[in-house]
């Protein structure tokens, strides 16, 4: 189950309220370039998509943090009912299965990290799985941008990058582009906000 997409934005307008930041337009971008790609991918629901890009980040709701932001986001839509996208707060940082490939702090007790690694462990990822991993790997805040430039972004704000997580970003590129029959910089080219306001 899913929230409709006016809570979803309810839900996301709320969190920021709690913990501003440009994380509120990073999610609102990755939405956009969700719904954008879904439509052009057979078999993907693009409003689906959109949600699931609205709320993958809803665990910094609850304020700064690095990789807590991940089992926050999954706790508190599992207590809503939404399963599917708890799931997506959980796997949108680990397109490669390995704890290790987190780019930042791992400021989580050891219990949630040992739910996470037990994700990691257990879980079939999808294309909504993988669709939020490449779109958030290309939303800044101001808009999409190459997927190469949000990496040497996010290289250059934590001082690393894992090789092994930068070429399956960009392999998971390759397939999303390979089942829409068009460059990824194309589907998402239009104005990244327009949907921000419904």
């Amino acid at each position: 189950m899913l929230p409709q997409r006016k809570e979803a934005l309810a839900m996301l307008e709320e969190a920021s309220a709690l913990n501003p930041g440009p994380w509120f337009h990073h999610s609102l971008v990755a939405a956009d370039c969700a719904e954008k790609i879904a439509a052009r991918c057979p078999g993907l629901d693009a409003e689906k998509a959109y949600i699931l890009g609205l709320l993958h980040d809803i665990g910094r709701r609850y304020g700064f943090s690095y990789l807590r932001h991940v089992i926050d986001g999954y706790d508190y839509l599992m207590a809503l009912g939404y399963e599917e996208a708890a799931k997506i707060c959980l796997s949108h940082s680990f397109a490669v299965k390995d704890l290790s490939s987190y780019v930042g702090k791992q400021d989580v007790t050891q219990e949630q990290k040992d739910r996470i690694l037990h994700f990691l462990q257990t879980a079939v990822y999808d294309d909504y799985d993988r669709l939020i991993q490449v779109c958030d790997s290309i939303a800044m805040p101001h808009g999409p941008v190459d997927m190469e430039t949000r990496m040497m972004d996010v290289k250059k704000r934590y001082g690393s990058y894992p090789q092994d997580k930068w070429d399956k970003h960009l392999e998971l590129k390759r397939y999303f582009e390979e089942k829409a029959g068009m460059e990824l910089d194309s589907m998402v080219s239009c104005s990244p906000l327009s949907k921000s306001s419904r």
